[in-house]
């Protein structure tokens, strides 16, 4: 992948591609409101360039399609931002042919769910890729075959955005929206994307249990709770594969929550997580 610096340009002469599904051409990364399947976003769609315009967008959000939107044409990253631009303009050899959705994926599921599914961050050529969280990887593989298992998914793959796959009485959120250099978001990243995150918890009230994949949801899980005033118990649950605890929300309800080992391919290849430990979790919410 060629380097790049902070300030250079994306080079906006490379020529649009097809999408793999529809057929229709998209420069990559994809502008909004132009076509691509499932973008959120529409040409005024307003995009935070900063924490505080964040703040302000997250907040002033009324419905969860309101934080999908905005989420996704989301700028105020800039170390995230030209990441995943480049990535998006580079791609890896396998998917040179395909246009790259280079944006950050916002969350994919129902407005109503029941059960929140919360990861880390988008994967450089799956969901950066594809534009759905969770989608054209070997992780979503795993965690949307075990939805399917389970019921909450309509089909046991999600390839592209478009593809007909839903989620039933679900919603996968992220602490972070874009794909981080080496998977690893900043403490500062963290903490402005999370205001998405906080968001989403408020509006998503008829949740009632949420599957944490990995130690750094489990922490930003927690953290979001706290700052939008749910009752977390203490001391904390430590993060553990199948540990529960349970939140209460200032309007009464009880939220279970569940620590799963992540879908990444460093646990699913070694076995440290196998199909029937990520059924037995699932089972749990």
């Amino acid at each position: 992948m060629t380097a790049r610096n902070e300030g250079d340009p994306i080079d906006e002469a490379r020529p649009p591609l097809p999408h793999p599904l529809t057929g229709e051409v998209f420069a990559s990364p994809v502008s909004p409101g132009t076509g691509w399947p499932e973008d959120p976003a529409e040409r005024t769609t307003p995009a935070a360039t900063s924490v505080d315009q964040v703040r302000l967008l997250a907040e002033t959000s009324g419905s969860l399609s309101d934080v999908d939107a905005r989420v996704s044409v989301c700028r105020a990253c800039p170390r995230l931002v030209r990441w995943r631009e480049t990535v998006a303009s580079d791609k890896r050899r396998r998917w040179a042919g395909e246009p790259y959705w280079g944006r950050p994926v916002p969350s994919f599921g129902e407005e109503i769910p029941r059960v929140l599914v919360v990861g880390l961050a988008p994967a450089a050529h799956g969901g950066n890729r594809t534009g759905r969280m969770f989608t054209g990887d070997r992780s979503g593989d795993w965690i949307h075959a075990a939805l399917y298992r389970a019921g909450y998914a309509s089909r046991l793959t999600s390839v592209a955005a478009g593809d007909g796959q839903r989620l039933i009485g679900a919603r996968m959120v992220a602490p972070v929206h874009c794909a981080p250099p080496d998977n690893r978001p900043t403490p500062g990243e963290r903490a402005t994307c999370g205001q998405w995150l906080d968001r989403e918890l408020q509006l998503a009230t008829s949740v009632e249990s949420i599957l944490v994949l990995g130690g750094i949801g489990w922490q930003s899980v927690h953290a979001a709770a706290l700052r939008i005033g749910w009752t977390v118990p203490r001391p904390r649950a430590k993060f553990g594969h199948g540990v529960q605890t349970v939140f209460a929300t200032p309007d009464g309800r009880s939220v279970r929550v569940v620590g799963c080992y992540h879908v990444s391919q460093q646990n699913t290849f070694t076995g440290r997580l196998t199909e029937p430990m990520l059924d037995e979790v699932i089972a749990q919410l």
